[in-house]
């Protein structure tokens, strides 16, 4: 009844009522691992794990040992995933209030060593949850999840069915449309879109791979983003419109050929698309492509070689990313629809290559969900909200 109310409570705020957020009535709270502000009070950081997650990094996982939160709703519920100490994934959703609660999805296998698991993707701001399990056979399977904890198993047409092929779903808007992604039996990657039953899949003209992107990739108007690979190893992110029109997504600026280009990697319920390029020295800039076809391009306060990379877009414009330094170290932004920047970082954020604090999708609110990963390379989530926004 608790997770209702506050469902309306949202639904009054976006018709200009207030808002007020009650904490979760299931449980008790989590504490947080640690807690930074920001040094105007405009801002703060919560670390957290998942109960039972991995505190030691393992070979058998490598980058993925730990809790990684990949999406956040507008009610400040957070998804993603953890490893235990046998190095098994399991979704996770934790309430504002810091509960964290685990889930498998049923027909998961729980094997131990990484290769079986369930992985929450994303979540709406009906509470329901998408995302992927891979059964004991190895293969993928997309579900979702209902806010009461019912599951649903889509195995879209075209999907293989040996090791490592199957489905995942990666992005569910607030009508439980689901978009994802389809490894055949030729393990070549499509897209498809999932209507409640009615079952799209998809290429943009000239594809030899397609990907949508994961988390906030699908809106509630049914427009995909993501990207797709051509015949001369050249990236191009793509626009689906709910017709099933595909367009083109170029940065200006965008490299072309060995593997580079352009990243759509978020579109909003206005239409504008986030996401990055690689410029032709292999440098990152983030972009925003508003509504009208028009761009700006942008880099982070203190960017380094590895340049600007954007992850997400909410509502009013503003974009969550991360900026690497010189050493390839994330740090996490978050920028206003009129550019202003606001970095973080997680306390204990690791600063060797690839490690730091790395911004996963931000809400309505701006408030931002992801990762860190420490000096043992070792991920942790945490939740950054933006007071002064």
């Amino acid at each position: 009844m608790a997770h209702s109310n506050n469902r309306q409570a949202l639904r009054n705020l976006v018709m200009g009522a207030t808002l007020i957020l009650a904490g979760n009535a299931s449980g008790q709270a989590v504490a947080p691992t640690s807690i930074a502000r920001h040094a105007n009070g405009e801002s703060q950081l919560t670390e957290f794990d998942a109960p039972g997650a991995a505190t030691v990094t393992s070979p058998a996982c490598g980058a993925y040992c730990g809790t990684i939160p990949l999406a956040n709703n507008d009610l400040g519920e957070i998804v993603g995933s953890y490893t235990d100490v046998n190095v098994v994934p399991h979704g996770f959703l934790r309430w504002p209030n810091g509960k964290v609660q685990s889930f498998d999805a049923p027909g998961a296998g729980l094997g131990s060593g990484l290769d079986e698991g369930t992985v929450a993707i994303t979540v709406n701001d009906r509470g329901v949850i998408a995302g992927q399990f891979q059964d004991s056979m190895l293969v993928y399977h997309s579900f979702v999840r209902q806010a009461g904890g019912a599951f649903t198993t889509i195995d879209p047409p075209d999907a293989g069915t040996g090791a490592n092929q199957g489905s995942e779903a990666v992005s569910l808007n607030n009508f439980d449309t689901v978009a994802g992604n389809i490894f055949d039996s030729s393990n070549v990657i499509h897209g498809f879109v999932d209507s409640h039953g009615t079952i799209a899949v998809f290429d943009p003209p000239g594809s030899v791979l397609t990907f949508v992107c994961q988390e906030t990739c699908l809106n509630d108007a049914g427009a995909v983003v993501g990207y797709f690979i051509d015949g001369t190893s050249t990236v191009h992110g793509f626009m689906r419109y709910p017709s099933g029109k595909i367009a083109s997504v170029d940065a200006p600026g965008a490299a072309t050929g060995g593997y580079s280009g352009t990243i759509a990697a978020s579109i909003n319920a206005r239409g504008d698309i986030t996401g990055y390029f690689y410029d032709s020295s292999g440098i990152a800039h983030g972009f925003i492509r508003k509504i009208d076809g028009s761009y700006i391009v942008f880099d982070a306060p203190a960017n380094g070689t590895g340049g600007t990379v954007a992850f997400s877009i909410n509502l009013f414009g503003t974009v969550a990313g991360a900026s690497l330094d010189t050493n390839n170290t994330f740090h996490g932004y978050s920028r206003s629809r009129g550019g202003k920047f606001k970095l973080f970082d997680a306390p204990g954020a690791g600063s060797g290559a690839y490690q730091g604090t790395r911004p996963s999708t931000n809400n309505l609110f701006g408030d931002v969900a992801g990762w860190w990963i420490d000096a043992a390379g070792v991920n942790h989530g945490f939740v950054w909200h933006n007071y002064g926004r």
